[in-house]
């Protein structure tokens, strides 16, 4: 049976986007009409539609009267609250929607305990995991095989970016890496991946957020390789999709509900601040200014920035998370929450909520030669460079009295 291939900008979800040059878009499009290409060259087309989803579904049901349509599963809630809602309408007009496991290994409930219970500690979960993983779950599914079954038309036009309200950007500025991950970096990244002068880390979370590399295709080759580290923050993917799905209150609230009792400080200025690179502690700086520079930032300086905000200067995770929602070009709303709750202590399988780290020690640790913070702050040897918000020491032991008041737990002899 012939296959139109179509492509909805969604509107509930743009509209919340208020950068119109969001690398995100440009992103998206770019791959949409590589696509498109493909497509033209067997004699078929894709067509796009902006809008929202139901009321652009009407539409397509009122004019083609799909038999069936297919798409791959999103496991976010707003998506799952779409794609019923989809269903809904398809069904009214005879029609069926089938979803398919496509961008991760393990759906969020396969890898369960033994009662059927969600796992919230990760090693159990990556075991679990790993104990059921066969060669069928990491087995290739090229689509290009079904390329001859596409509907037979004249090409249609693609929305623009401007039809859709986004502005192109230049080359220069967009920093999308390839999708290829080299043998080498996949084997050295446990020894590279901690150090954000060295291109050790993949950058291809932007890829697998928005389906154009498979993320079978790269847990297959880690294991070939035996890489385990590596496979190990793939199966980390998984498991923030999993929390996210069992666990949605996750997406406004602490995964351990005592840690919304923290009094934070939220203070709008000091927000600023650190949103701009401008702390006084140059870990801190570098990241916050990659990040607003190019939508990337090294993942361990994303503990480094993150573990500063929450402790350091008591501002409440979620304002982080919004502002790297906002920026990430890789940004997925699972792994961005978790990692956020996982900084601040509230999330499952955290930090816990005395660690608080040194950045200055972190700078010296990860990034001795400060060539990466040279990169990024090249004021730092001028003695134009801001002094820092808050002394270390300070901001240390405030976190830990305020943490230790919201939650009713004694310091102790936490470290720090």
């Amino acid at each position: 049976m012939p296959v139109r291939c179509i492509f909805i900008f969604d509107t509930e979800i743009l509209n919340r986007l208020e950068d119109k040059a969001d690398r995100r878009m440009v992103f998206i499009h770019n791959a949409l009409q590589q696509i498109h290409k493909q497509l033209i060259a067997r004699g078929g087309s894709l067509h796009t539609y902006f809008g929202s989803p139901p009321e652009v579904w009407k539409g397509i049901i009122a004019e083609a009267k799909p038999h069936a349509v297919f798409a791959n599963e999103d496991y976010e809630p707003y998506a799952r609250k779409r794609d019923t809602a989809v269903a809904v309408l398809l069904q009214a007009a005879g029609s069926v929607l089938h979803l398919f496991k496509d961008q991760v290994v393990f759906a969020p409930d396969e890898a369960l305990k033994a009662d059927g219970k969600p796992y919230t500690i990760f090693t159990p979960y990556y075991n679990r995991r790993m104990a059921l993983l066969g060669s069928t779950h990491l087995e290739s599914r090229p689509s290009e095989q079904y390329l001859g079954n596409v509907l037979q038309e004249a090409p249609a036009t693609l929305h623009s970016l401007a039809d859709t309200g986004f502005k192109p950007l230049p080359q220069n500025e967009l920093h999308i890496p390839g999708s290829h991950i080299s043998d080498s970096l996949m084997l050295n990244y446990a020894t590279n991946r901690d150090f954000p002068a060295l291109p050790g880390t993949s950058h291809v979370g932007v890829h697998l957020r928005f389906g154009t590399v498979s993320a079978r295709q790269i847990e297959r080759r880690a294991a070939e390789l035996n890489a385990m580290v590596f496979q190990k923050e793939l199966v980390w993917r998984e498991f923030f999709m999993m929390i996210l799905y069992q666990f949605p209150q996750v997406l406004n609230q602490s995964f351990r509900p005592e840690y919304d009792r923290i009094q934070w400080r939220n203070n709008p200025a000091e927000f600023r601040l650190w949103c701009e690179g401008r702390t006084g502690y140059p870990i801190v700086d570098a990241g916050m200014r990659e990040l607003n520079a190019t939508g990337f930032m090294h993942n361990r300086v994303r503990m480094a920035v993150a573990s500063f905000l929450c402790k350091h200067l008591l501002i409440d995770w979620r304002w982080g998370e919004a502002y790297f929602a906002a920026k990430l070009i890789d940004y997925d709303l699972s792994a961005n929450n978790g990692n956020w709750q996982w900084a601040a202590g509230s999330g499952c399988d955290a930090a816990p909520w005395f660690r608080i780290f040194n950045p200055l020690l972190q700078a010296q640790k990860f990034d001795g030669k400060m060539e990466y913070i040279k990169r990024w702050i090249p004021e730092l040897l001028t003695g134009e460079y801001a002094q820092p918000m808050v002394p270390h020491e300070a901001g240390r032991d405030r976190a830990k009295a305020v943490y230790s008041a919201g939650l009713g737990r004694s310091i102790g002899n936490a470290a720090g």
